[in-house]
C-alpha cells in the first residue's frame, strides 16, 4: 500500500438483487478498503464476478447502480474513512 494511504473498515450494505447472484454473500458485511474501487476489488475477490455487476468497463460504476458513502453519492475514487457506511443501490424502475 502506498505511503500515506490508510485503509478503513467500511460497513457495506448490498442489495438483495445482487446477493442472490452470489451464494454466501450477505446483505451486510465489513470490508477493509481505502477507496470505493478497493472495496469493489475486495468484494470481487470474495465473490468473483461481483465487480462486473457493480462496474462498467472503463472502469466506472454502472449507470443503473449508485454507491453512497456516508450518505453521499460516490465514485470509484471516493476515499473511505474509518467506519464509513457504504450502500450499493440499484436503480428502481416501473410505471
Amino acid at each position: 500500500m502506498p505511503a500515506g494511504v490508510t485503509t478503513a473498515v467500511a460497513i457495506v450494505y448490498l442489495p438483495a438483487s445482487l446477493v442472490t447472484l452470489f451464494p454466501g454473500a450477505p446483505r451486510r458485511l465489513e470490508v477493509e478498503a481505502a477507496t470505493v474501487a478497493a472495496l469493489v476489488d475486495a468484494l470481487n475477490a470474495r465473490w468473483p464476478g461481483m465487480r462486473d455487476r457493480i462496474c462498467a468497463p472503463g472502469p466506472s460504476i454502472r449507470q443503473h447502480i449508485s454507491v453512497f458513502v456516508d450518505g453521499e453519492r460516490s465514485t470509484l475514487t471516493t476515499a473511505l474513512n474509518p467506519a464509513s457506511v457504504v450502500h450499493v443501490i440499484p436503480a428502481v424502475s416501473g410505471g
